[in-house]
């Protein structure tokens, strides 16, 4: 697939079909996605891929979970800064509002809302299931990086006819995950990805969360015509 393809046609799929997806499959996209660039070629990653009865072993394991802790254990790093300011807070809102009116779930309808959010934790059905980690002492530059390497993963599952969701959610069960895949304690969860084969009849994949035209981020100048 054509990279501009690949780019265009990336969404956080919100529902997968059970088929499952080859171990060497996965493998490929991994690794191919570890030409990533890397400052110092530190390649700050670590994966944890899980599928068949291991995934369903954390599925089983989530579900009570979710209602003993319904926000979770508490998040390792701020995923929003505290004071998220127009027009980036607009911009959450509204995609917010486009995801839960995919599904018909109205905002004063706070059970529904969260039954949606807790598919986070099943994976959205996918089959495979992918845990993004980072040493603990890294600092920014290991993160962009890391950045790098996951946006590599969601572009080469493309190249594959395959669909993802990267999911910070997990981030909200560092304690659980952790020692599910067995976490050095130097090592920091970051986020999941669920990946398989999206479910194109499920409404909530029908619509894309709409992009700032270019004259809102960035400026040229010095070009010759």
């Amino acid at each position: 697939m054509d990279v501009r393809d690949a780019i265009a046609s990336r969404y956080s799929c919100r529902s997968f079909l059970p088929t499952p997806i080859p171990e060497k499959t996965v493998r490929e996209i991994v690794e191919r996605a570890a030409r990533a660039p890397s400052a110092g070629n530190i390649q700050p990653w670590r994966v944890d891929a899980i599928a068949g009865e291991r995934l369903e072993a954390l599925r089983v394991l989530m579900r009570p979970r979710m209602s003993e802790l319904p926000k979770g254990e508490g998040t390792e790093y701020p995923i929003y800064p505290a004071d998220l300011n127009p027009p980036y807070s607009d911009r959450r809102v509204a995609v917010g509002e486009m995801l839960y009116r995919s599904i018909g779930v109205p905002r004063e309808d706070k059970a529904a809302r969260y039954r949606q959010y807790a598919r986070n934790f099943e994976f959205f059905g996918a089959p495979v299931g992918l845990f993004v980690s980072i040493e603990r002492s890294f600092v920014l530059g290991q993160w962009i990086d890391l950045g790098s390497f996951i946006q590599n993963i969601m572009l080469l599952a493309r190249d594959y006819g395959l669909h993802t969701c990267p999911q910070e959610a997990w981030a909200s069960f560092p304690r659980t995950i952790s020692t599910f895949i067995d976490l050095p304690d130097t090592t920091m969860l970051f986020c999941g990805i669920a990946l398989g084969h999206a479910n194109e009849q499920a409404t909530i994949n029908s619509w894309r969360a709409p992009r700032a035209p270019l004259r809102d981020f960035a400026t040229f100048s010095g070009f010759a015509d």
